[in-house]
């Protein structure tokens, strides 16, 4: 099989000839496998900085340098070289160490010894610059001896010279290694015609995938491997199957953490079988996955326990719940190339208090045990430009970087969840570019540089768009009314949730994102508010009984009172019930109760609502020692 060489690699093949000064940027903290036989070995995973060291010696080149502003110029991998590079740059060799600052403007300064390596022309020298990011404070609070020290490096990359070596010419080189570009003055490398910038990123799919296939038994205890490869050997469909999965989970993977995987699932005694949950292991730190302890008998009642919580909605908790069972059973992403999507997402559109919190909750009760495992933020809070650093950390320097992102610190703690975004509208356009990653990798990067997961996660987005829309003179109009068939509302705020991201955001790669995912809720209509009503005035009975042993009762004159008074407006929905039954009931009747004195045990009974009194009153009855009337 030929050896798998990195696109990095070959561009430091191609332009290592043609340009005195090469920017590797990006994955530079990896350790790499040496692609081809030579100094290094073959297939050997090591650092960078080996890698480099064994390359440009089997290119031809004669001597290396590694320069650290905390150690100087020195190389740990081959002594001669270094006493090679100290001769042709004219520099005092102590103790294995050319002792060289940075900074300075004297002869014995890092930039002035590069500078006489670059422009010599009888040794083939390679310098590298290593953990250049961290030269300077800032590219933009750069003092006069910093200036100078790049400006040095500059004028030692366009001066470079070309040396005659046994392999050929080859020009001095100086490699540069940070961790982005800008971490540089830019007046460094932009416009320079002796500079190429080279992106190192983490293993692509192909190289994860060979990999996997090339050092297979490496992930397992010997033991482990002996005893269950030989199904998998009679099975070469299902070792595929097993082999691809663990490819997309490893997306965005670095190949150090890679060969953690190795470790770990050695260290497991994990079986071939249970591969990926290696990979779970390692990014969320839990052996149990929540999903896969999901029952599903509990399931199958999932429908009839959320129309007890949420009245109304049956269309809406169909579709939820389809998501769900895709997730449950493995489906969800199939269509996609992605396997480290979040198990679904959800995109809730409908008037005001219709349920769409309340069915977040109930989902997050039903498949994690706890409503606190639904995580709500109130976009409305991220509505200026740099609220995505709020939500996802500050970058280094900036205030509140030690604490991290309200996201990205939720997902630390909790990464099994339903992610609740309210009212998502109402979010910076910076947060939604956000999203587009996280819906469509499954994982985001803080400032901090940590980077987690949302493969275990169920986004669901609220939002009232598409209830009222903006004419051509930018006065707001109902686009649904109560009237309505469901039928009817559902195309319409499905249109004007596309036309908003489509026209207005101009966006409509996030639309993509979220794809037919789209739920609407329905007004709360009569039969819905009753059954709503209904169950609140239950509760209130359970819970006076429960906490005062007060037996509550309301006869149904009063309860027909209190219906007509609380229903006369759904407009408000569910929510708007709940106050009606605040101002109408548990106001009225926590006067009355304290007016007379009655704190527990006690037989109570509503017989008269007052609606139309300032405030609301009731008429009761009670039977404590005897039986009073009010």
């Amino acid at each position: 099989m030929e050896p798998l060489i990195s696109k990095w690699h070959r561009e430091l093949e191609l332009f290592s000839t043609v340009k005195p000064m090469l920017i590797l940027e990006g994955n530079i903290s990896d350790k790499y496998r040496y692609p081809v036989a030579g100094s290094v070995g073959e297939d050997e995973l090591v650092p960078l900085p080996r890698y480099l060291m064994g390359y440009f010696r089997d290119q031809g080149w004669q001597s290396v340098a590694f320069y650290s502003n905390l150690t100087g110029l020195t190389n740990p991998y081959d002594a001669e070289m270094l006493r090679t590079y100290a001769k042709a740059a004219r520099a005092e060799l102590k103790n294995g160490v050319i002792p060289a600052e940075l900074r300075g403007n004297g002869a014995t300064t890092a930039p002035n010894v590069i500078f006489r390596a670059m422009t010599q022309q009888e040794t083939a020298t390679v310098t590298i610059l290593e953990l250049a990011s961290f030269y300077i404070t800032s590219p933009d609070r750069m003092d006069q001896q910093d200036v100078n020290s790049f400006n040095r490096l500059l004028q030692a990359a366009l001066s470079a010279a070309s040396v005659r070596t046994p392999m050929g010419k080859r020009r001095n080189l100086m490699i540069v290694l940070v961790n982005k570009r800008n971490d540089l003055p830019a007046w460094f490398y932009l416009n320079n015609p002796a500079c190429r910038a080279i992106t190192l990123e983490a293993p692509d799919r192909e190289e994860r995938m060979r990999l996997i296939e090339n050092r297979f038994a490496t992930f397992f205890d010997g033991a482990v491997y002996r005893t269950d490869m030989p199904w998998y050997l009679d099975h070469p469909d299902e070792l595929s199957k097993l082999q691809e999965k663990f490819v997309g989970l490893t997306e965005g993977l670095t190949f150090t953490e890679l060969d953690a995987l190795r470790t770990l699932g050695k260290q497991e005694l994990t079986a071939i079988r249970d591969l990926c949950k290696v990979v779970d292991l390692y990014k969320y730190g839990f052996k149990d996955n929540p999903w896969e302890r999901l029952s599903m008998a509990s399931l199958k009642t999932a429908k009839e326990d959320f129309q007890k919580r949420i009245k109304g909605q049956d269309a809406a908790l169909e579709r939820t719940l389809d998501v769900v069972k895709r997730a449950v059973t493995g489906m969800n992403g199939l269509s996609s190339s992605s396997t480290s999507k979040p198990k679904g997402v959800l995109f809730y559109a409908g008037p005001t208090g219709v349920g769409k919190t309340e069915t977040a909750k109930a989902l997050a009760e039903k498949l994690f045990g706890d409503e606190s495992a639904c995580v709500r933020f109130d976009m409305s809070e991220y509505g200026q430009s740099h609220s995505d650093q709020k939500l996802m950390g500050a970058p280094p320097g900036y205030v509140g970087y030690e604490a991290g992102g309200q996201l990205t610190n939720a997902i630390k703690n909790n990464p099994f969840c339903i992610l609740l975004f309210d009212e998502i509208e109402k979010a910076h356009t910076n947060i939604l570019d956000k999203f587009l990653q996280i819906l469509e990798d499954g994982r985001m990067t803080d400032g901090q540089g940590n980077t987690v997961y949302f493969g275990e996660t169920i986004i669901i987005f609220t939002s009232n768009l598409g209830i009222y829309v903006k004419d051509a003179m930018g006065q707001r109009h109902a686009n649904v009314t109560m009237d309505m068939p469901y039928e009817e509302v559902q195309t319409r705020v499905r249109g004007a949730i596309e036309d908003h991201f489509k026209l207005e955001l101009g966006r409509p790669e996030i639309l993509n994102r979220i794809g037919e995912n789209i739920v609407v809720f329905d007004y709360i209509r009569e039969e819905a508010g009753e059954a709503i009503l209904q169950a609140q005035v239950n509760k209130i009975i359970r819970r006076m009984q429960e906490q005062k042993q007060i037996r509550l009762k309301v006869t149904d004159e009063a309860y027909d009172e209190l219906r007509a008074a609380a229903l006369a407006d759904l407009s408000n929905g569910g929510r708007g019930i709940g106050n009606q039954v605040e101002s109408l009931l548990i106001n009225p009747l926590s006067r009355w109760l304290f007016d007379h004195e009655v704190l527990g045990n006690a037989d109570v009974t509503i017989a008269h609502f007052e609606v139309s009194a300032n405030p609301p009153e009731l008429t009761c009855t009670t039977d404590t020692e005897g039986r009073e009337n009010a």
